[in-house]
């Protein structure tokens, strides 16, 4: 019989909120009961109650925490800066925890995070839908499968919309970062320059360029960030975030590309994102008689048989895992491990950036970089 798992959830009304679905999630599960929120809005927590269909509220997540005694806690809060002391009080009593990307705002925050679920043997799972994905499944098996040859360069870029730079880097990077690691595993190195855009030329950042994030990130900078990143077997990864005119009705670049020696296979994110495949070696249609044809979950040129459930699909798959990462003892598919990592290459732009050289990764500086220009 499955087990029942008592879950409690953390928001934050107006400071984070209750971020992307990770706190109605659990209405989803058969073999979870909610059974508490906490939130210190007063009006905030009454309407958490009412949404949840909860009987017991807190102002304070530690009470929560100590007298629901909850297996699972989702940290739904957007804003990182009470992320590592929640999972921590999270890991200290017991539970296991579905994370709100990114982790949290520094690597130093990441360890001490990572350090105390693994003394309490607690599991944590970030909120990286598009990894979950059976589209993003088919395609690793693409790639496994040889159908686009060696990876060559992985191509990703922000939303550029209003957060275009720092803040786009911390928050939509993060999910691009992932994504990178998923299909051509860990980066061994990084060189990046964050600028700042005028008129004529972007001019690199300095300490009076350094600016408080939204949502509680911490430390941010530049407007114009361009990011090379080294994996194995001479892959090379790119990230930018630029500020640039933006026409009538144009869309935003958000998303990767994977260019490989037989084809070119481009994706943004979400549960079911859009997927494409190209079959030519020189990346460029007009040269062969390739077309471009839709990855679906049930493969290339497929129709799909699944309904697009936008975030909420993907949080349900992540619960499910978690929840199986939790009986089988074993990591999530996207743990807190692949949470730092992503976390990790993000940082390593700003340290890239401060030191005006490549630098390895791991990093060995767990301080935010913009802190020590």
């Amino acid at each position: 019989m499955p087990r029942n798992y008592r879950v409690a959830v953390i928001g934050r009304t107006r400071r984070g909120d209750y971020g992307h679905g990770l706190d109605v999630v659990w209405r989803q599960i058969p073999n979870a009961q909610l059974v508490a929120v906490a939130d210190d809005d007063d009006q905030g927590r009454i309407a958490a109650q009412k949404r949840l269909g909860v009987k017991n509220v807190y102002a304070d997540y530690r009470d929560m925490l100590k007298k629901e005694r909850p297996q699972i806690v989702s940290v739904a809060c957007r804003w990182l800066d009470p992320h590592r002391d929640m999972v921590i009080a999270c890991a200290e009593a017991g539970s296991s925890v579905f994370l709100e990307k990114p982790m949290c705002r520094t690597l130093a925050e990441a360890d001490e995070m990572m350090a105390a679920c693994e003394k309490h043997h607690v599991k944590l799972a970030i909120a990286h839908q598009t990894r979950y994905s059976p589209r993003v499944q088919r395609i690793k098996e693409m790639i496994a499968a040889g159908q686009l040859g060696e990876i060559l360069e992985l191509r990703g870029r922000g939303k550029e919309d209003p957060r275009v730079g720092g803040q786009d880097l911390m928050v939509l990077g993060t999910h691009i970062m992932d994504l990178m690691r998923f299909v051509a595993g860990d980066p061994r190195w990084c060189f990046a320059r964050v600028s700042v855009l005028g008129k004529e030329r972007a001019t690199p950042i300095a300490k009076a360029d350094v600016r408080e994030g939204g949502e509680g990130m911490g430390p941010i900078a530049g407007d114009h960030i361009v990011a090379q990143y080294g994996f194995d077997k001479g892959a090379v990864g790119y990230f930018a975030s630029q500020k640039a005119p933006r026409g009538p009705g144009e869309r935003d670049r958000f998303g990767l590309s994977i260019h490989g020696s037989k084809g070119v296979i481009q994706l943004t994110t979400g549960s079911l994102p859009a997927a494409y495949f190209l079959a030519d070696a020189s990346w460029f249609p007009g040269r062969s008689r390739a077309q471009w044809q839709e990855i679906t979950s049930a493969g290339v040129g497929k129709p799909e048989t699944l309904k697009d459930g936008g975030l909420g699909q993907g949080n349900v798959w992540i619960v499910n895992d978690l929840i199986e990462s939790i009986e089988k003892d074993r990591q999530p598919k996207g743990s807190m491990y692949d949470g730092r990592a992503a976390l990790e290459m993000i940082m390593a732009v700003y340290e890239s950036q401060r030191v005006r050289a490549a630098v390895d990764l791991p990093l060995r500086n767990r301080r935010h970089p913009l802190t020590m220009v």
